[in-house]
Parts: C-alpha cells; structure tokens; sequence
C-alpha cells in the first residue's frame, strides 16, 4: 500500500522548508504532527442512550477507525447527569490514518463548509497545539445526508511537537491548512 500523499509531502517538502525557516541543526527538531484527536460531546445523550451509539458510529465513518464513547467523571444533578453515564464519542489518529483524515478535512470536508473563509488562527493553546471546530458532521462527504437525525459538531485537536503556536502554525500552513489571515 502506498503511504498517504500529505505524509510523502511533510518527508520531501515540509521539513527542508522548515528546518531552513527556524534554522534547526538536525531533521529530528523539526516540528511533526503527532497525533489527531477528534471528540464529540453529545448534550442530548443524557435523555436518549442511542445518540451516543449514532455519535460513535458517524465519528467511525468520519475517520476510518473506531471511536469509543466517553463517561461522564463526575455527576451534575443540575443537568441529570450521573457519573459513569456516557455522553460523547472520541477517536485519536495517529500514522498513516491520520495523514489520509488531515488530507480529506482540508481538501474536501473544509471547502464544503458554508460561506467558509479559513479557520480561525486562534485555536492555538500556547504548547503548539491546535484546535479546531466543527458546527456540522455533514461536510464530510462520507456522511449520508439522508441518515443523519440530529446536526451536531466535534472538535479537532492537532497535537504536534513544535515548542511554540509560531512553529505549529508554520506546520499546518504548510500543510496545506486554509487559515483565516484577520490578524496578518
């Protein structure tokens, strides 16, 4: 099987460019995409148990992989949450199946986005990650339109090496990642 073409682009393309712009002394200190974490609360799902199940199975087709549900740690009385209940879908990428999902989400998934004019370059948490939202699971194209009984979103986490947002952005730009220029 032949690996995926944003993983073949960061081996011959990212990383040179990088290590000239940061002027790192070895290949190894350029900054990689570690892995992508993909979670999906599901409000609702405290009243109708199948929403969770719907949740996991969407973030499955989504991503190629099984994603698990996630238990709430703590009760709410105000919200009728009780410990141990499930209330979200999670699923975490890493190799090959990562680089194919970033390929679909910025060059399929993202451009079907209504009136979508980059993401925010703000998702930044200070520690070279990045975070992203997602209003509606329906941009990808994997997703029937037809099944799908409620609209909800996820959030996308890019956790990657660099040391700092600058070097994190520069990664995902390069990769391809459509952002929003507001503050530039």
């Amino acid at each position: 099987m032949a690996s995926p073409r944003l993983k073949d682009r960061y081996l011959t393309e990212i990383v040179p460019q990088l290590k000239d712009k940061f002027q790192y002394t070895s290949v190894m200190q350029v900054p990689r995409i570690e892995k992508i974490s993909i979670n999906k609360g599901i409000g609702d799902a405290v009243s109708d148990k199948k929403l969770v199940d719907m949740g996991v199975e969407e973030l499955s087709t989504i991503t190629g992989q099984k994603a698990v549900p996630t238990i709430a740690k703590k009760s709410v009385s105000n919200f009728k949450l009780r410990e141990g209940m499930p209330i979200g879908a999670r699923v975490t990428l890493r190799g090959d199946k990562m680089y194919e999902f970033m390929d679909r989400l910025m060059n399929v998934a993202l451009p079907r986005v209504r009136d979508f004019r980059g993401v925010n370059d703000k998702g930044f948490d200070g520690r070279g990650n990045y975070t992203l939202g997602v209003k509606e699971q329906i941009i990808f194209p994997e997703i029937s339109i037809d099944k799908v009984t409620r609209i909800s979103g996820m959030n996308i986490t890019f956790v990657t090496s660099a040391n700092s947002d600058e070097e994190s952005y520069e990664l995902l730009k390069a990769f391809g990642m459509p952002f929003s220029n507001k503050n530039n």
